[in-house]
This record gives structure tokens, sequence and C-alpha cells, in this order.
């Protein structure tokens, strides 16, 4: 029997991923969950397995297409040259990991600590006087239960046009069967919204203006944007759009703190990692966490709710040659300095190697962009939304400090942090950056062990 593989659902919001490779040719046999074709999409790379066994009769994709959710992929003549599936072997068990140790907790100097005022949130937009037509529903009112909202039913391919456009899928009124949302209602909510005066259109994409045509004064070339990239540029789109971007620079003397790098490196790169200033900031920002609970929470506007996340996973920005991945580390205050590295340095070489998974970029709190390696003084980073802060880490260099009347020679190394000013205040901002600051002077604190 002739069975049509199609690409199954790959998670929620992800419609289509670009063919980076078929590992299959026909007349092959294959097995059921065997990997046959290597997809690139928004978020990871992605292995998709065969659903049966059997001998695969025609191939329906080529390297380089762009496959949607539900595009045909393989035709499979089922159990020709295979054993019954019944025979198919199961995989084998995982050997248990031992659990590690517990880490310590950096202290926070006595000079530093304070007392952290509680996040204010700026007063909600009042909704727009203007009436909705049915295809997009008035504002909740207010005394409308704040329960979970359940999702609404709409094709991977309508949701994705909604975020391209710049709207909640779920703030859509369907006309279909159900209150099935279509690509036409999508459409036109849109329509209602940008009929409005503009002050009224919060959150609404702004219209692309049509580019001219460049040819007319020289050779050009056209080239598709990869999910990656076409990803990088929808989100943080959307992070500009929606966040107040606010960012403090501040600079930390790391004289001693590289000598302590240096003397601890090959420890690192004999467990099989990398002693770098990013795991180092992994450790110190996760601690940081603990004393400005802000730092790692979400705004819900929608709700008028700031969400305080009790866990720090802390994303650390990866640059690749598809473009910036932002994998995750879990639990980074648990972990020391040395797990982290050799943590850190695994992800880094999964990202790059197109191994990174989607468990792998979700989750995060809090990320880490370091472009020391490149150059740079000062850098304005944007924050990863839904987070509500971003760590930028430039290249240290050597300066003058006056230190007890004498001018002595320092390694300083610039960082910056973006907040989202809907919940954190600069003098927040200013209080988080110097605890950060003086945990990087303080190496003592830094030690290798938990």
């Amino acid at each position: 029997m002739a069975t049509e593989f199609r690409l199954p659902e790959l998670g929620e919001n992800i419609a289509a991923g670009d063919v980076l490779k078929v590992l299959v040719s026909v007349g092959e046999t294959v097995s059921r969950d065997q990997a046959v074709l290597e997809l690139e999409t928004e978020k990871a790379t992605i292995e998709v397995p065969a659903p049966v066994s059997g001998t695969v009769k025609s191939i329906h994709v080529k390297e380089g297409e762009k496959l949607k959710v539900g595009g045909l992929i393989l035709t499979i003549e089922e159990g020709a040259g295979m054993k019954a599936e019944a025979a198919h072997e199961a995989p084998k068990a995982k050997e248990p990991v031992a659990p590690l140790p517990k880490a310590e907790k950096i202290p926070a100097r006595q000079d530093v600590k304070e007392k952290v005022p509680e996040a204010r949130v700026a007063p909600p937009v009042p909704p727009p006087a203007a009436a909705m037509t049915a295809t997009a529903p008035a504002p909740r009112a207010k005394d409308e239960p704040l329960g979970p909202r359940v999702a609404a039913p709409a094709t991977p391919s309508v949701r994705r046009l909604a975020r391209e456009l710049g709207v909640e899928v779920d703030d859509v009124t369907g006309s279909g069967p159900g209150g099935r949302i279509s690509e036409e209602d999508v459409k036109a909510y849109v329509k209602a919204m940008l009929t409005r005066p503009a002050a009224a259109q919060p959150g609404v994409a702004p219209a692309v203006l049509p580019l001219p045509d460049f040819s007319r004064w020289g050779e050009i070339e056209r080239q598709s944007m990869r999910s990656v990239r076409r990803k990088t540029a929808e989100h943080l789109s959307h992070a500009w759009a929606t966040i107040p971007h606010v960012t403090h620079h501040d600079k930390a003397d790391i004289t001693e703190l590289e000598q302590l790098r240096k003397q601890h490196e090959a420890r690192v790169e004999a467990a099989g990692g990398k002693l770098t200033m990013s795991a180092i900031a992994v450790k110190v920002v996760a601690a940081a966490l603990k004393v400005f609970p802000q730092f790692a929470s979400s705004v819900d506007l929608g709700r008028e709710e700031i969400i305080y996340k009790k866990y720090a996973h802390i994303g650390v920005a990866v640059d690749t040659d598809r473009g910036l991945l932002v994998p995750v580390i879990r639990d980074a205050d648990k972990k020391s300095i040395l797990e982290l590295s050799v943590e850190l340095a695994r992800l880094a070489e999964r990202a790059r190697n197109r191994k990174t998974t989607l468990e792998e970029m979700e989750g995060g709190v809090f990320t880490i962009s370091n472009l020391g390696g490149i150059g740079g003084t000062h850098f304005s980073p944007i924050v990863n939304w839904p987070e509500v802060a971003i760590l930028g880490i430039s290249r240290g260099r050597m300066e003058p400090a006056f230190i007890n009347g004498l001018f002595q020679p320092r390694l300083m190394l610039p960082l910056s942090l973006s907040y989202d000013h809907r919940v954190i205040d600069g003098a927040d901002a200013a209080r988080f950056l110097r605890w950060v600051v003086q945990a990087f002077e303080q190496p003592v604190l830094l030690s290798l062990e938990r």
C-alpha cells in the first residue's frame, strides 16, 4: 500500500520551513522513525522522521524549497522489503545521569545590597472609542474573567499571516464554521484597525512602503530570506515596536578576573568547555536575578499583570552562518561556572552545526549577547521579547584608572543593559548593572565550584 507522507505539525506558530537536505533516495528502504528530511524552521533545524516502514517510491521536494505544513514529502510503499512493523526495534533507553551537587549563590556585596523597589507599570492605554466591526471585536471588558483564553481555531498559515501583519489571531472573530478564522478574516480585521485614527492603533504593524527599482542604477541580486533570518527580522521588529527601550551603560574592572580566568582555562578545556566571559556572565546574571526579580519578568498588558518567573533560564546569543540563534541554559543558578562553560560550549557548537532543537531555544527569562570577540566599545542590544532585559558585552580594553593617587593600567569591560521601561525604572537598571559590575570585580566570589 502506498502512503503519502506530508509534513506534520512542527510546533506552535511554525507553518513552514526550508528544505536543507533530503536524506533518502528513490528505491531506498526506510524504517519507521528514520530521518528522511532536514528542515530549517524559524527556530531550529529539525530532522523529519518517516511515519512508516517501506520503500521510497517518489520524492516530491528538493533542497532549497520552502515546505509548508501539510506539504507532500514522499510516497512510501509500505512493507516493501521490510520486516513486519511489529519487529521494529524499540530505541534503547538512555543511561541515567547522576545528579550534580547544588550550586552556591553569589552573595551580594553589603555596599550594594539594597531593597529592590516594587516594579511599576505604566497605566494601560484606554481602548479606542471607535466601534469595532464584526471581524474586529471590542477590547476585553474590565469585568471580564481573567482565566485562560481558548486558542482561536485557525490554521498555521492563518496564524503566520496574523503575525506578519502584527495582530493577535485570538483577537480576530472567525466567520467560518465553529468560529474558524480565515485569511480574509485577518485581512478584514487589519483593514478595520488601519481605518481608525493613528493614535488608536497600538501594536499594529505599520504599512510596508514599496522599494524603488534598484536595478535602474546597476546590477542587483535577490536572495530569499532564510528561515532563521526571516524569524529574526519578524521577532526584532515586534520587540522594537512594542517595547519602550532604554539602554544603560557601565564598565567593570576585570583585571583580577582575567587573571583568574587564564589560571583556570586549562582545567575547563580539559572538561570539554571554554572559560569565556559569557559563561562567567551567565553565572553573575543568574545570581543577580534573585536580587532583582523584575528583570526576570514579562508584561501582560491584556490582563494588566506582570509575570515573575522563579527560575533562571539564561539565553546566550550565538553567531552562526544562518543568523543569530539564542539557545537557553536551564537553571543557570544551580550550576558552577565550570558546568556552565561546558554546557555553553556544547550549545554553541550544536547551534553552529544546525543541531539545536526547539526545546533548547525556548523558556529563557534573560538574554546575554557578547560581541567582545569582534570588537566595539558599547552597543544597544534589542530586548528579546517577551523578556524585559538583555545584557550586552563589548571588548575589554586597557585603560588608565586613578587609584590611590596614581594612574594604573586596568582592563575595563564595557557593559550595556537594555530594558523594558514599562517594568524597569532607570534607577532599577543602574542598581542591577552596578551589582553585576561589582560581582565581576570580586573574582573571589566566582569560584569554579558551586
